[in-house]
């Protein structure tokens, strides 16, 4: 089942002449990890914005487990259903004390105090942050404060998150702490994790890629399978994962390797086996 559906989607920013996306057609399964990729300007941070109805459609429509986005009296709906999560956590940390700023969301969704105390400490648990409850977001790394800013979503109970490019501020150490916690989201909890990203060595462990270009989906399916399509996301300006670009290069010079070889241990089992012919 779908939990996020764009029909002929079309955006123009307001002011501007051109279009930012083009007829986009798009299904993202309940429960799926599903990676968007796409250098500046494909249109991946505006598709991310529509899907949890911060921005609205100009043509076509966008549906949230059923409904439509730009219908106002539901857009309470819509963002509990689909969380968002920027690339910048500082723009999403509002208080002076991690737990507060968990709580912040549920507060002003109404939930009760009680309810409030046991999302922020699951919340806080899940994220592997409980310890840093009482601490000054501030005084946190990258990594941390974009755990802290997950962890807020999650304390309103969402479906789905959505992640705009969280790991573009981040050093490596901060990248896989938050690749880490998305994908146990997705795993155990069963929550839909949409990753907006051109880190390709984030996305090898998604179950979908969806590659876009000038506003429009340029290639769509599982990770080797669109990872071995190593040309068009050259011409695209991505480049592809360290083992894929390795068998790209040797088959360029006689070899001939799989390139759905994805992992460093199917790389090596792939390179082992030429030598041994």
């Amino acid at each position: 089942m779908a939990i996020i559906k764009t029909e002929d989607l079309h955006f123009t920013y307001e002011g501007d002449e051109l279009e930012t996306l083009h007829g986009v057609n798009l299904e993202i399964e309940e429960g799926s990890f599903v990676a968007v990729l796409g250098h500046n300007g494909s249109g991946k941070s505006t598709l991310a914005k529509l899907f949890n109805g911060i921005l609205l459609p100009t043509g076509g429509r966008v549906l949230v487990d059923g409904i439509d986005t730009a219908d106002e009296e539901r857009v309470l709906e819509v963002r509990r259903t689909v969380g968002l999560v920027f690339q910048n956590p500082d723009n999403q940390i509002v208080a002076n004390v991690v737990e507060d700023d968990v709580a912040f969301a549920p507060e002003n969704l109404g939930v009760e105090s009680s309810e409030i105390r046991r999302r922020v400490d699951d919340a806080l648990k899940t994220v592997g942050m409980y310890e840093y409850r009482l601490h000054a977001p501030h005084l946190l790394s990258g990594g941390q404060k974009q755990r802290v800013a997950i962890a807020g979503v999650l304390a309103m109970r969402p479906r789905c998150i959505v992640l705009d490019e969280p790991t573009a501020m981040l050093d490596p150490v901060g990248r896989r702490e938050v690749i880490s916690t998305v994908t146990r989201l997705c795993r155990e909890q069963g929550i839909t994790v949409v990753l907006i990203t051109h880190h390709m060595s984030e996305c090898v462990g998604a179950d979908r890629l969806v590659v876009m270009s000038e506003g429009r989906i340029v290639a769509d399916g599982a990770p080797r399978e669109v990872f071995s399509q190593v040309e068009l996301l050259k011409r695209e300006g991505l480049s592809v994962p360290a083992t894929t670009e390795l068998i790209y290069e040797l088959d360029a010079e006689g070899w001939t390797l799989p390139l759905t070889a994805l992992t460093v241990d199917e790389c090596a089992d792939a390179v082992m086996a030429a030598l041994a012919r």
